[in-house]
C-alpha cells in the first residue's frame, strides 16, 4: 500500500450495517505483505445465490477460471480473497493452489468446494502457496462477524491508498433490504467487464439469473466506464451474492427481470456500483485529479464510448490535467485518433462550463485565464459534442503524475 492517501479519498465513511446472512473475518497469512491483513474470508447462509462478471483478458488468473466454472451451479457459501499475489500466469501450480484453497475453505464451513469462490490480487507470475490458508480460514470462520466491512475492504488492498466501500438501503415492496459492497483497484485499470476486484452483498431474495442480468448491466454503466492507465487486469472480478434472508420478512423471491419490484433495487445497485467505480479512479496510482470525460453527439453510444476512452487514456490529456494546463488541442488529437466518425468543423469542446473550441477553431470568446483557473480544481469535466448524432458516453479517469511511474517502477522492489 502507498503511505500517502490520495487527496481524492473520501473524508469520511458511513458505517455499513450488516447484511443478513453474511459474516466475515480477515487475517494475516503473510502472502506477500508483513504485519498487515492479506486474507478475507466471507461466509454466507445456505442457498445464497451468486452472479459474476470477469476479465476478458486472454491470460486470466487461476481464480478467475475457478469462479467461471463454479458460477454455473449458481450457489455460494463462502468467498476467499487474498492480496499480494494474483495467482495469474502460474500454470498447473496455480490451478492446484485454487483447488487446495477451496478444499480448505469448504472444510471450514462444511460445504462443497464448488460453493467456494476465490479471488486473488497482486503480483503476476509468482506461485501462490495455498498451504498458508491452513488454520487461517478455520480461525476466520470461528471469528466471523457481520460488522467487519471496513476490515474486509482494507484486507484486499494492494497499491490502493484508501479502502473503497459503500452501502444502500432500498425497499422491495414494503420491506427494506440492504446492499453493501467494496472494491479494490488503483493501477492496471481499464476493466473489460467489471473491475479489478469488487464484491456486492444483499439480503434480497433474487434468483441467480436475475442477479446476473442486473450485475452485467450495472457493470457496463459503472466499472466498464473507468480507466486509470488503459490496462486490463488478468484478475478482474465483480461478484454479487444474494443471501435471500429477507424472505423471512415476507418478501417473495424475484425470479424475473421484468418483476416491477426490481426497479428501486436496480437503481440503488447501479448507484452503489457507480460510487465504487469512481473511488477506483480517485485512487488511481499517483492521482491528484478526478476527471470525467463526457462525449455526446456521436453516431452511436458505442462510438461515443470509444472516443471517451481515447481521451481518458491519452497520456497527453492526462498529463495536461496533472499540470493544470488547459491544452484543449490534446483533446482534439484524442478525438481524431479514436478511429470513430468525427468531423472537425462540427466539434465543440468544453472544460467544465467553459467552451474552449467549436466549429473547427478556438471558441471566439475563449479565455485562457478562465480555462486555466478551472483546471486547478480537483474534479474536472471534459466535454465533447461531435454534432453527428445522439450517441453518448461518460468515462471516469484521473491525471497522470510522476508518482504513477514511481509506484509501478518500485512495485516488485
Amino acid at each position: 500500500m502507498s503511505a500517502q492517501i490520495s487527496p481524492l479519498a473520501p473524508k469520511s465513511y458511513a458505517k455499513l450495517t450488516p447484511v443478513d446472512g453474511v459474516t466475515m473475518a480477515t487475517a494475516e497469512a503473510n502472502i506477500r505483505y508483513k504485519n498487515r491483513t492479506d486474507v478475507l474470508f466471507v461466509l454466507m447462509d445456505k442457498g445464497t445465490e451468486v452472479a459474476g462478471v470477469f476479465t476478458k483478458s486472454k491470460c486470466p488468473s487461476a481464480p478467475v477460471d475457478w469462479c467461471r466454472t463454479s458460477l454455473a451451479q449458481g450457489k455460494a457459501r463462502a468467498l476467499v480473497v487474498n492480496s499480494g499475489n494474483a495467482n495469474a500466469f502460474t500454470g498447473k501450480k496455480g490451478a492446484e493452489a485454487v483447488e487446495l484453497t477451496a478444499k480448505i475453505a469448504a472444510k471450514a464451513v462444511n460445504c462443497k468446494p464448488e460453493e467456494i469462490f476465490i479471488a486473488s490480487t497482486g503480483v503476476i507470475g509468482e506461485p501462490l502457496d495455498a498451504t498458508k490458508f491452513n488454520g487461517v480460514l478455520e480461525s476466520c470462520a470461528k471469528q466471523a462477524s457481520p460488522d467487519n466491512w471496513m476490515e474486509a475492504a482494507q484486507a484486499i488492498m494492494t497499491t490502493d491508498t484508501f479502502p473503497k466501500l459503500a452501502g444502500r438501503k432500498v425497499l422491495i415492496g414494503d420491506q427494506e433490504v440492504t446492499i453493501n459492497g467494496f472494491a479494490k483497484g488503483a493501477g492496471m485499470i481499464q476493466p473489460d467487464m467489471a473491475t479489478m476486484l469488487s464484491f456486492i452483498f444483499t439480503d434480497a431474495p433474487i434468483a441467480a439469473p436475475v442477479l446476473q442480468a442486473l450485475l452485467k448491466k450495472g457493470a457496463d454503466n459503472s466499472f466498464n466506464c473507468v480507466t486509470v492507465d488503459g490496462d486490463t487486469s488478468t484478475s478482474d472480478t465483480l461478484m454479487m451474492f444474494a443471501t435471500g434472508a429477507a424472505a423471512k420478512r415476507g418478501i417473495r423471491k424475484i425470479e424475473s427481470t421484468s418483476d416491477s419490484r426490481l426497479k428501486a433495487f436496480k437503481a440503488a445497485l447501479d448507484d452503489l456500483l457507480a460510487e465504487l467505480a469512481q473511488y477506483v479512479a480517485k485512487d488511481g496510482e499517483g492521482a491528484r485529479k478526478f476527471v470525467t470525460v463526457s462525449v455526446s453527439g456521436a453516431t452511436s453510444n458505442a462510438s461515443a464510448k470509444k472516443i471517451a476512452f481515447a481521451i481518458a487514456n491519452s497520456p497527453l490529456v492526462k498529463t495536461a490535467a496533472a499540470g493544470e494546463d488547459a491544452n484543449w488541442g490534446r483533446v482534439v488529437m484524442a478525438v481524431g485518433k479514436a478511429g470513430e466518425p468525427a468531423q472537425r468543423d462540427l466539434l465543440t469542446i468544453a472544460f467544465g462550463d467553459i467552451v474552449v473550441a467549436q466549429k473547427g477553431a478556438r471558441a471566439p470568446d475563449y479565455s485562457e485565464e478562465a480555462a486555466s483557473a478551472y483546471m486547478k480544481n480537483a474534479h474536472i469535466t471534459i466535454s465533447v459534442d461531435l454534432g453527428l448524432g445522439k450517441g453518448k458516453a461518460r468515462v471516469w479517469t484521473c491525471d497522470l503524475t510522476k508518482a504513477y511511474v514511481e509506484i509501478n517502477g518500485d512495485y516488485r522492489s
